[in-house]
Parts: structure tokens; sequence; C-alpha cells
């Protein structure tokens, strides 16, 4: 599944890059003197018409944009864009398999503890997939040892359960962090960039700075948004995490409490 991901972002950024070239080398292709004659030879309906169809669409718009902030400066923070929404949406989909109705789960195990004893219950766990299933089956597999030996069989691996879970959060904690310092990067050089303009020209005009400001404040809000996004997606990963961990927990207590009632049936 990450391998497919990561194959997905890579495309994306080299479908996105070759968009952008195509995208660019159109532009430059477009001379003014054959702008100025398609505009005299047209007629008024024909001018509103050509009007309407040059009203730029958002992928123009955005388009305009990246190149307008820089492609070397822009470029990263779409980077962290793309690998940040891959391991987001691989997380949203493992997590979303990880989750297991655990008050089925318990009814069956029950009903094979009843019937077919531990080794019926551990095919109930095999056959039923995330986390929860995987912790119940090492502490059945225990279960002849004692029940102190279970509990903590189920701790132990309820830990690395957790950790299998959390894995991947890191990372993108680390390009929420990392794309606003690229933004601010890039509004540092563009501020750069507009005083060494200011200084080659010894004159204050907004046709001097318009270019390095243009850079500056482009670059900060793509930045954001980036960090805004997969904030929202780290927040709700985080949540759907504790949701998991709450439910193993709950769930470990209620497989001991089974295991000591069968034990005693005994």
């Amino acid at each position: 599944m990450k391998k497919l991901f990561t194959l997905l972002a890579i495309s994306v950024v080299l479908l996105i890059g070759t968009l952008t070239i195509i995208y660019a080398q159109t532009d430059s292709a477009t001379s003014p003197k054959d702008t100025t004659a398609k505009t005299e030879s047209m007629t008024p309906a024909a001018d509103a018409a050509a009007a309407a169809e040059e009203e730029p669409t958002f992928h123009q718009v955005v388009k305009e944009k990246f190149i307008a902030g820089g492609p070397l400066y822009m470029t990263p923070i779409l980077l962290c864009m793309i690998i940040g929404l891959a391991i987001c949406i691989e997380r949203v989909i493992y997590l979303s398999m990880a989750t297991t109705n655990t008050q089925k789960l318990l009814g069956n195990i029950e009903g094979a503890l009843k019937s077919g004893g531990v080794e019926a219950a551990k095919e109930v766990c095999r056959n039923t997939k995330g986390p929860v299933a995987s912790i119940f089956y090492q502490g059945l597999d225990r279960s002849s040892e004692g029940i102190d030996i279970v509990e903590k069989s189920v701790a132990s691996y309820g830990s690395v359960q957790m950790g299998q879970l959390e894995k991947g959060l890191s990372w993108i904690s680390l390009f929420i962090a990392l794309a606003p310092m690229l933004g601010f990067f890039g509004t540092v050089v563009g501020m750069v960039f507009a005083f060494d303009a200011i200084a080659a020209a010894n004159n204050i005009s907004p046709a001097i700075v318009a270019d390095g400001i243009g850079v500056a404040l482009i670059t900060t809000v793509a930045g954001l948004i980036v960090a805004m996004v997969l904030q929202v997606f780290y927040n709700f990963l985080v949540a759907k995490i504790d949701s998991i961990v709450s439910e193993m927990e709950d769930a470990s207590i209620s497989l001991i409490d089974i295991l000591v009632k069968q034990h005693f049936k005994k």
C-alpha cells in the first residue's frame, strides 16, 4: 500500500511538472503581434465571446500563481503537499481497515470458547482483521500460562500495535512545520530581491518592488495553505488513533474478564 502511494505521489509530481513546462512554453509562444492581429480582426460580438472564453479557470489561476511565486521556491512546498497528502491518505485507509467491531468480536470469542475452547477462539481472531484481533490472539495463545501472563502479553503486544497505528504521523508533522518555513524562506528571498531592485534603481516605486513582493506573498500563502490542510488530516488521524487505542484497552479488559470466567468454570 505504501509503495502504491509513493508511486502515485511521484507520478503526480512528474505530471504537474510536465504540465507547468507545457503551459509556460505555450504562454511564451504567444507573441503580442499575434494577439494584436487577432484583436483587430474580431467583431464586437466575437470580442465578447473571446473575453468570456479568456476568463481564467481555477487551474489557470493556480498555474499562474505557481509560476509567479517562482518554481524554485514553490516546488518544495508542492512536494510537501503531495507527499504529506499521500501519507495521510495511506493512514486514513489503514486506520479504517484497523477499526473493528469489538463487541461483536468479544461475543464471537466468548461463544467460541464455550463451544470449541481456546483453539476455536484463536481461529476467530485469525479470521478477523485489525489490531484488536491480533492482541486477542496473543492473549489467547498464552492463556494456558495463567491470567498474569495473558495480561502482560496483551499489554506488550498492545504497545506494538499502537506503534503501528502511529506510524507516519512524525512525517506529517514534519511537513506541517516545513511548509510554512519554506514559504517564509521564499518571503525573505523575495524581499531581498525587492530591496536589491530598489538599490539598483535608487528609487522606491511599486513597479520596481512588485516582483519581489509578489514572490514573498505567494510563497507565504502557499506554505500556510499546505500546513493548514495537513494539520486537519493530522488532527483527524490523531483522534482516530485515540479512538482505536481506547477500544483496544476496553476490549483487552473484557477479554481478561472472559478468560477469568472461563477459568473458574473449569
